[in-house]
């Protein structure tokens, strides 16, 4: 969350802590806002058991991150482990910063075969000339 504040930000906003406050009431306000952040975190755990204790034993493993949007894309895309789609090697090989930054890109290692059917559309071999059925929910 506070992972792109940098050193020189933490120093200015504890200067300013220290000018706003005062020396003398600056540890009491932090003990408040350690104990409230503290009451927040509490509350949501219990929300979170609380949803979890009323979807029933099934749902006992469910993670509350998979709601996030960028997290359910990427498991049901590279999925649990596996990477049917060679999505990883894909992202491992090519270099955001140095295309953002317009430096050279490495062209990516890994190759997708176009030309072998994928395993979710196999059916039955159509026969030399046979036209495809019709399908007009796809159209």
């Amino acid at each position: 969350m506070f992972g792109d504040i940098g050193g020189l930000e933490v120093v200015t906003i504890i200067v300013m802590a220290i000018v706003i406050f005062g020396p003398d009431k600056l540890p009491k306000l932090i003990q408040d806002t350690m104990g409230f952040i503290r009451k927040i975190r509490s509350f949501a755990d219990s929300a979170k058991e609380d949803i979890r204790s009323e979807l029933g034993p099934e749902f006992q493993n469910f993670d509350f991150e998979d709601l996030n949007p960028k997290t359910f894309v990427r498991k049901q895309l590279i999925g649990d482990g596996d990477d049917p789609l060679g999505l990883k090697d894909l992202k491992d090989s090519v270099d955001i910063k140095s295309a953002l930054n317009g430096g050279p890109t490495p062209t990516p290692t890994a190759s997708v075969d176009f030309s072998k059917p994928a395993a979710a559309s196999a059916g039955p071999a159509l026969a030399a000339g046979e036209r495809p059925p019709f399908d007009p929910d796809a159209t």
